[in-house]
């Protein structure tokens, strides 16, 4: 999925794959948003990056917060409500396909 700027965007952090899987489970199912990416960052931590209007967002990602801290650690967790359209070149790093 390519970012352009133009939603909101939301980003959990975590340590270890399994915590991130769950979180991003839960972030989609929480509301109506679009999972852009995913960043292997190293040292196990692991970034999901998900897309949608504000509201929406901030929902999701504190659904995903809270789930990931509950099975594992939670390193990281933001809500940008509208970036610059160049963050969209470092989200899509790893870009989901449609």
């Amino acid at each position: 999925m390519k970012y352009r700027g133009e939603e909101a965007l939301g980003l959990v952090e975590t340590i270890g794959l399994v915590p991130a899987i769950k979180a991003a489970d839960e972030m989609l199912k929480a509301a109506n948003v679009e999972l852009i990416s995913y960043e292997n960052i190293g040292s196990t931590l692991v970034t999901i990056m998900i897309k949608g209007d504000v509201a929406a967002v901030e929902a999701s990602v504190a659904a995903g917060a809270k789930v990931a801290s509950e099975i594992g650690k939670l390193t990281a967790q933001n809500v940008m409500p509208r970036p610059i359209s160049y963050v969209g070149d470092i989200v899509c790093v790893h870009a989901v396909e449609d």
